[in-house]
């Protein structure tokens, strides 16, 4: 019988004062921030198995990712990268993973299990070199680390520009749904700094009041 994973969910700190914030800089904020009470950023989870978990629900829907994940999280012992990498790429297609996922899994696995990532020093590195570090992964592009950073390590100061639902808020939320360029997103989000991510969580919010979990 699988032993039930410990989820330790953590809050961001900054979260008070960056709404304070928020609201008194922006009408929009003003208006949301209210209609959402005490819910606020959460991450949970470690490092590893945020980032595999963004492999495998790449171009899927939720629904089947968490299929995929939860037959995947069955096969090796521990999900840590050097039980991963212990796995036969045949259980691992069983599982319902493409062969392009597979690859992407063992890379992961394997740069953290060669020390190819500064894992213990990410707290000290600033976000830019962090997804600098994170792309060189097979598999992972600019958004995921940014949602990484995001989720994961709960950086305040996030604006992932390659987000669809990001764009759609701020059309929605600050253009009368016209449709909107990066660089007009770019002006509206000037006055979110230096709290980015928690505005971005809110946008995310309007368009849907459940939270995602990484």
């Amino acid at each position: 019988m699988a032993t039930t994973e410990k989820i330790t969910i953590a809050t961001p700190p900054y979260w008070t004062e960056a709404c304070k914030h928020l609201m008194k800089k922006d009408r929009v904020m003003k208006r949301l921030i209210p209609q959402f009470g005490e819910a606020c950023l959460q991450s949970r989870g470690d490092a590893f198995v945020t980032l595999a978990r963004s492999i495998v629900g790449q171009q899927i829907s939720v629904k089947a990712a968490q299929t995929v994940w939860d037959k995947f999280v069955k096969l090796p012992r521990k999900m840590t990268p050097t039980h991963v990498l212990k796995l036969k790429v045949d259980d691992m297609r069983a599982a319902g993973l493409s062969a392009r996922k597979v690859e992407y899994l063992v890379d992961l696995a394997l740069n953290f299990d060669n020390g190819a990532l500064h894992v213990k020093a990410w707290n000290e590195m600033d976000d830019e070199s962090i997804i600098e570090e994170l792309v060189a992964i097979r598999g992972i592009g600019r958004w995921t680390a940014e949602m990484f950073l995001i989720f994961h390590l709960m950086r305040p100061n996030v604006l992932p520009l390659d987000d669809v639902g990001l764009i759609n808020g701020i059309s929605r939320n600050y253009f009368s749904d016209e449709a909107v360029s990066r660089s007009e997103a770019r002006e509206v989000a000037a006055a979110w700094a230096p709290y980015c991510s928690v505005a971005t969580w809110y946008i995310w919010r309007s368009l849907d009041p459940l939270p995602v979990a990484y």
